[in-house]
């Protein structure tokens, strides 16, 4: 597909077929990705779903020596969000308040780390940040992001903090729908989207919507399919493989209902994204090995699907918290400057400013 040259006036907006790109056609990306150390390793690490399950084993702990851990024998990696929102609404008191606990720390956790952000270059100046990823989504989840707000303001840090708020599944893939400039996508009906991540992959069609809005606030995910890789000894090639199955399976599905797709996959991705659609680091939840140079997702799935409809396919792809903040436009359009972070296996990060139209 030869892609249209960008209108006058707007020339700087960077082509849809760069990815990772720093300027989006409703945002700059000032950082994303951002790895901040101090003397016990990466910041981000402290708040993630693996630091919530430590946290819930440390209190455990002395528990089970007096022979009183509320939650039995079960591992804790085995104990679902679910039975953690169940014993905190009806559990046993003492079961409760185990949980209780572990927010309590959790929240403290994602205070600092909220803090060490906002001292970096990139992050100053933030107005509001939005938190999705799979840890969001319960209430335990809920209640920590909410406890961590109160600790900010308490401390003198006035920012606004809210939860996205589509589910964190299909927020990875409407936010791929921002990737792109609306007018490449006037005339069909919905796109592709990929939201890669450590424990699943998720592939869905998504309908823009332009009609009611060309801003795309009123895109939504029409249909999905979800791969849970971590459950499986998978390696690279066969997780792509599996990918551009559950892509054709989506192609298929939209002719038999006659949505018809643009000729676009967007992807979010952990990692740091090259132009080319290589990914230099941060990928390493990911099955196999993702920052090889010799590896490129975006032309693999290029060459396995080169055509969308009776156009040439083309795939725009960018860090998967990039798209997941991106789904929050509609309602995030009025700070100039915000963040998103997704706690899910790690915690995701990226800094936007809002780009205003030209008088």
């Amino acid at each position: 597909m030869a892609l249209p040259q960008l209108p006058h006036g707007n020339r700087d907006l960077t082509v849809i077929t760069e990815h990772g790109a720093k300027l989006l056609p409703s945002v700059e990306v000032d950082s994303y990705n951002l790895e901040i150390r101090d003397e016990d390793g990466f910041v981000g690490d402290r708040a993630s779903n693996r630091a919530f399950r430590s946290i819930i084993d440390e209190w455990r702990e002395p528990l089970r020596k007096l022979g009183a851990d509320p939650l039995g024998d079960a591992p804790t990696e085995e104990v679902s969000k679910k039975k953690l929102d169940a014993l905190l609404a009806d559990g046993d008191p003492e079961a409760a308040g185990l949980v209780h606990s572990a927010i309590e720390a959790f929240a403290q956790e994602l205070d600092h780390v909220i803090r060490r952000f906002l001292k970096s270059a990139p992050w100053r100046d933030t107005q509001a940040i939005v938190i999705g990823g799979g840890f969001r989504q319960s209430r335990v989840g809920e209640l920590a992001i909410g406890r961590t707000s109160v600790l900010l303001k308490a401390g003198g840090t006035n920012i606004d903090l809210s939860l996205i708020r589509n589910h964190p599944d299909e927020a990875g893939l409407i936010g791929a729908a921002h990737l792109m400039p609306s007018w490449t996508l006037e005339g069909f009906d919905g796109i592709l989207a990929v939201d890669i991540g450590g424990t699943n992959i998720r592939a869905g069609v998504v309908e823009t919507n332009l009609k009611k809005s060309s801003k795309l606030d009123k895109a939504k995910v029409w249909k999905s399919e979800l791969w849970r890789h971590g459950d499986e000894k998978t390696k690279r090639d066969e997780a792509v493989d599996r990918l551009i199955e559950m892509l054709v399976d989506l192609i298929k599905a939209s002719e038999k209902e006659k949505l018809n797709l643009a000729p676009v996959i967007g992807i979010g991705c952990p990692g740091l994204i090259r132009p080319d659609g290589s990914i230099e680091t941060g990928a390493q939840n990911l099955p196999g090995n993702w920052e090889t140079k010799t590896f490129n997702l975006a032309s693999a799935l290029r060459e396995a699907i080169p055509e969308i409809g009776n156009h040439e396919t083309a795939v725009v792809m960018h860090n998967d918290a990039v798209v997941q903040g991106l789904s929050e436009l509609p309602v995030m359009r009025t700070y100039d400057h915000w963040g998103a972070l997704t706690i899910g296996t790690g915690l995701g990060n990226v800094r936007f400013t809002t780009r205003r139209e030209r008088s």
